[in-house]
This record gives C-alpha cells, structure tokens and sequence, in this order.
C-alpha cells in the first residue's frame, strides 16, 4: 500500500501528492473505523462516499456505532459491539494515544491509519486542519509503519472521500 508523503511540503505540488496518496490509501479501503470526530462532517462523507462506517464513541467496549445512508441521509445506529474488521482507522485524538490506537488497528485487521490533529499550521483549531509538529508527524508515521500500516496525516478524511465520490 502506498504511503503519504513524509515532512510537509508547503508548495502546491506537494499538497496534491498529499491528496493523491490519501486518495490512493481510501480507494483501497472499504470499511473505516473512526475514533473520536471534529465534526459530523467526517462519518458522513464517508458514509456518503460508499464506504461502511463505524465509529467509536467511548471509552467502552461497546460504544460502538455504524453510519449508514437511510433515505439518502447519514445516520447512526448503535453496534454494542467492536466491529470484526476494518481497512482503515482514522483519529482524531492526541498524538500520546496513538500507540493503542495502532494496537486497536493492527487486532481489526486495518492496512492504513489516519491521523488528524484539528489543528492549523499556526496553531489554531479547526475541525478541518490536519497540521502536526513535525517531530510528532515523524514519530506517529513510524509507529504505523512499524506495525505495517500506511500513514496519513497531511489530507482531512473528508476533503479526500468528496474528492473521491461514491467510487467506493
């Protein structure tokens, strides 16, 4: 699978190599698991984009959901349970929680990880922004790749399943 590039490229070349690989890594995928969400923005663009959705809503074992399109619209209804397998996982949560959320990855079976901060490259939060220091970006891309996972970091999950339509 291939993987995002590495360090932030600020140029406009760099951004769409950013966005083609993301898109590389969802067209493989066919089932997401998303833990934690900036907004309802995330499930349902992947929901509407085709793929099977599940989220993680708590710390629980069973605070487990799945999206799906009910008369054209995204809607949630409970699991009670971990889903058996998913291609990809994205988060959005802090960079000290990656390593178990690797180990949640790597038990569902998942190729890839996304990882989004909420974060702007000047700091300040937006549900959309994708900005990570560079030293966490460096580190959380060598834990996903230790443990066989493509990375990304540099693309908000829901920008690249509109780009990618309903093709999933």
């Amino acid at each position: 699978m291939t993987d995002a590039p590495g360090p932030r490229t600020p140029s406009a070349a760099g951004a769409l190599a950013a966005l083609e690989a993301a898109a590389r890594i969802l067209a493989e995928a066919r089932s997401v698991l998303v833990i934690d969400w900036p907004s309802r923005d995330v499930p349902a663009s992947l929901a509407f984009a085709g793929y099977t959705v599940f989220v993680k809503g708590g710390p629980g074992p069973a605070d487990y959901a799945a999206w799906e399109l009910d008369g054209g619209e995204p809607m949630s209804r409970p699991l009670g349970r971990e889903p058996e397998s998913v291609d990809l996982v994205y988060c959005h949560r802090p960079f000290g929680e990656l390593p178990g959320i690797i180990a949640l990855a790597r038990r569902l079976g998942a190729r890839a990880l996304w990882w989004q901060t909420g974060l702007t490259s000047g700091g300040g939060k937006d549900p959309a922004g994708c900005w990570a220091p560079p030293e966490e970006s460096r580190q959380a891309r060598e834990l996903a790749g230790a443990a066989g996972l493509a990375y990304v970091d540099q693309v908000y999950i829901a920008d690249a399943a509109r780009a990618l339509g309903t093709s999933a």
